[in-house]
C-alpha cells in the first residue's frame, strides 16, 4: 500500500478519521495532511502506545518530539495503558495468560474513514513505512467492516484502555524509561525510525 494511496483515502473524508498505529512518527507531509483535514473540520483521532506500553523507545522518541505538534492541530491522541481494562476479558480466553499477565500494546495497523471505509495492514505512522514502501494491506470500501474496526478502536480509546495524550501519560512509565526516551528524543534520529 502506498503512502500516496493512503493520503488520497485521507483526502476523501468528510467528518472522522480514525487511526490505530503502534508508531507515530510523522513526515512533514503526513502532518501537513493532518492539518488539512482539520483545516476542513475532520476528527482525526489517533490511538498508539504510550511509554508506558512502548515496545520501541526509538520510535517513541520521534512521537514525543511531534506529540504537541499534533495536540496543538486538533487531532486527538490516545496513549494505550500497558494495563488496560480489556485485558481481564482477553486474558480470561486464555489459560497460559493468567498465571503472568504480559504488557498489552497495540501493534494493529488502521484506519477508518467516514465508517465507510477501512485501511488494514502493515503500515506504521513512520518514516520507515512512508519512504521504503515495502508495506502492504488492503482497503476495503464496506461501511460494516468499517464501522466494526472503529468500534474497536473506540474501545480501545476508552479512559480504561487508554490515556489521553493531553494527560501527561508519560507520568505512568518508570523514570528510567522516561530518561531515556527523553534522551533520545535530542539525537537526530528521525530519518532513521
Amino acid at each position: 500500500m502506498s503512502t500516496a494511496e493512503l493520503a488520497a483515502l485521507l483526502a476523501t473524508a468528510e467528518t472522522e478519521v480514525l487511526i490505530q498505529s503502534p508508531y507515530v512518527v510523522l513526515s512533514d507531509a503526513a502532518l501537513a495532511v493532518f492539518g488539512q483535514l482539520r483545516a476542513r473540520g475532520v476528527r482525526v483521532r489517533i490511538c498508539t502506545n504510550s511509554l508506558a506500553s512502548t515496545d520501541n523507545l526509538n520510535a517513541f522518541s520521534g512521537y514525543l518530539n511531534q506529540r504537541e505538534t499534533l495536540l496543538e492541530a486538533g487531532v486527538e491522541v490516545f496513549e494505550y495503558r500497558p494495563d488496560p481494562q480489556i485485558q481481564t476479558a482477553i486474558m480470561g480466553r486464555y489459560e497460559a495468560l493468567r498465571a503472568q499477565a504480559p504488557i498489552f500494546a497495540i501493534h494493529a495497523k488502521t484506519l477508518v474513514v467516514d465508517e465507510r471505509a477501512v485501511f488494514v495492514g502493515t503500515y506504521n505512522l513512520d518514516p520507515r513505512s512512508e519512504n521504503l514502501n515495502t508495506e502492504v494491506g488492503v482497503v476495503i470500501h464496506d461501511a460494516g467492516q468499517a464501522a466494526a474496526v472503529a468500534a474497536a478502536i473506540r474501545t480501545d480509546m476508552l479512559p480504561a484502555n487508554s490515556w489521553s495524550a493531553n494527560e501527561n501519560p508519560d507520568q505512568y512509565a518508570g523514570f528510567g524509561k522516561r530518561s531515556r526516551a527523553w534522551l533520545l528524543s535530542w539525537l537526530p534520529l528521525q530519518p532513521l525510525l
